[in-house]
């Protein structure tokens, strides 16, 4: 059975930093696409970002250069290390296991999404 376990929200102000971890059971962190999503009040769940198992990264265009994926597959833990945070970054943060194409681009819909976590709430306020 798969488990996806988020930790590290809290509340910072504008241009703090967190880092988000996600400890997975019952997969494999290297062999997969796992990556992020997040909930901001009002909308829709969105994609933030994406680890291939080759270790490629995407990114939404909103985190690009701000916020950072990795892996430590010997911990089975996905993290996303977000810097200078806005308030518009306030959202609940949720863990994802995708699907793949056959080249191993990972697709980033919510209906690909094989498995979610619980998620962790951040909060950027001044």
């Amino acid at each position: 059975q798969i488990q996806l376990v988020e930790s590290g929200g809290g509340s910072v102000q504008p241009g703090g930093s967190l880092r988000l971890s996600c400890a997975a059971s019952g997969l494999t962190v290297d062999d997969r696409c796992m990556g992020w999503f997040r909930q901001r009040p009002g909308k829709e769940r969105e994609w933030v970002s994406f680890i291939r198992n080759t270790g490629i990264t995407s990114y939404v265009n909103t985190v690009r250069g701000r916020f950072t994926i990795s892996k430590d597959a010997a911990k089975s833990t996905v993290y996303l290390q977000m810097n200078s945070l806005k308030l518009e970054d306030t959202a609940m943060y949720y863990c994802a296991f995708s699907s793949s194409s056959p080249s191993g681009a990972c697709f980033i819909s919510t209906s690909a999404v094989k498995a979610w976590g619980q998620g962790t709430q951040v909060t950027v306020s001044s």
